[in-house]
């Protein structure tokens, strides 16, 4: 998406003191992040991506997006904005994208989410099962800027305890 910026840095409308960012780094580089935004979440008149773009607030996303209505719970946070950058070789991708979704699910279940909704890519199920969390699809499979993706609820309270218990 054409994202507004400012002094090299991207913001939209969801960029609000109600979402978190967490971000890989090292050495002062950034490598990788995402944002969540609670479900619950109102600023002027919007709320979070999915469901903004359910009420037909966002002309980039079809408000087709979900097969029902967009949740809105204190227990469901969105996960939007992830990156990982440029910069980065193919050989660390992997293990960039294991450590945000594991910083993203810990994050979440700290402010007590149990679920994460968001658009992942369309091979999310195979994509996700090799860090060990669920995601069940909740929405057709679509191609957004020529990314083939699908909306999706991960259960991130599962993972999280999981990790727990293992170590």
């Amino acid at each position: 998406w054409d994202l507004p910026s400012t002094e090299g840095m991207e913001f939209d409308q969801y960029d609000t003191p109600l979402s978190r960012w967490i971000v890989v780094h090292e050495f002062g580089e950034v490598l990788a992040g995402i944002r969540l935004t609670p479900s619950t979440a109102k600023c002027g008149i919007y709320s979070y991506m999915l469901r903004d773009a359910q009420r037909g607030l966002l002309s980039d996303i079809p408000a087709t997006v979900l097969h029902y209505r967009a949740p809105v719970s204190d227990k469901i946070w969105e996960a939007a904005r992830l990156f990982v950058s440029d910069g980065q070789p193919a050989s660390r991708r992997s293990l960039l994208q294991k450590t945000l979704l594991l910083s993203m699910a810990r994050s979440a279940v700290e402010v007590g989410a149990t679920q994460v909704i968001g658009i992942v890519p369309a091979v999310f199920q195979r994509w996700m099962a090799r860090i060990g969390m669920s995601a069940l699809p909740i929405g057709p499979r679509m191609e957004i800027d020529g990314d083939r993706t699908q909306a999706a609820m991960m259960n991130v309270r599962a993972l999280v305890e999981g990790l727990t218990n293992d170590g």
